[in-house]
């Protein structure tokens, strides 16, 4: 990771490590930072805004010091200067303090390194995996949530899955913020299970609204 990575804050998008994410990048102050950041490293931070930042979006709304890297692994730059990206979620990281120099945002972070897995957790995460695959299979067999194949889940990796589950589900972007948070991968699945219990129970109770997707 570079001493001042460029920051993407965005207010319903959160990265995860080893993820994909496809932007579209139309803001000339980001179409300056993905030129910038191809020109160089291809690293961009993304972070998830605060509550409030319509207020001053123009300016360097307040954003969560947690936020993931990514590098930017695919770049279509358009006729007009827009850019089609698709990033790599790479490591977890804490905001230290933000640079002014440049249009867009930039930040000398600390990189947060994913908990090392014991047996007991890597037999925790395949059991909490099991509950996962339970919860979102209707899900999966709904909307097609790994596209055409409906394998996918079950042949990725135990970390990936879960990053991928706590990226791509239907959830409240300060829900995600807070599973990214997570000091390891068994902590984020073990979480993302009671969360996704708990919008299921809500669902299923007379009176509640739907939240469940």
């Amino acid at each position: 990771m570079s001493e001042l990575l460029p920051i993407f804050p965005l207010p319903t998008t959160v990265l995860f490590p080893n993820v994909f994410l496809p932007l579209h990048i139309f803001e000339p102050r980001y179409r300056t930072m993905v030129a910038d950041a191809i020109g160089g490293d291809r690293m961009i931070g993304m972070a998830l805004l605060k509550p409030g930042w319509e207020r001053n979006y123009e300016g360097r709304p307040a954003v969560y010091a947690v936020g993931c890297s990514g590098v930017i692994t695919h770049f279509e730059r358009l006729d007009d200067g827009r850019y089609n990206i698709v990033l790599r979620g790479m490591e977890r990281f804490r905001i230290v303090a933000e640079d002014d120099s440049r249009e867009y945002r930039r930040a000398r972070t600390d990189a947060i390194p994913e908990r090392a897995l014991s047996a007991a957790d890597r037999h925790a995460l395949q059991t909490d995996r099991a509950k996962l695959e339970a919860l979102i299979a209707p899900a999966i067999e709904k909307h097609r949530m790994f596209g055409q194949r409906a394998d996918m889940a079950s042949a990725m990796h135990d970390e990936d899955l879960v990053n991928a589950l706590a990226q791509y589900l239907d959830i409240e972007p300060l829900e995600k913020q807070a599973l990214l948070e997570r000091n390891c991968v068994r902590s984020r699945a073990e979480a993302l299970v009671e969360l996704l219990e708990m919008k299921i129970l809500i669902a299923r109770t007379p009176g509640c609204s739907n939240v469940a997707h």
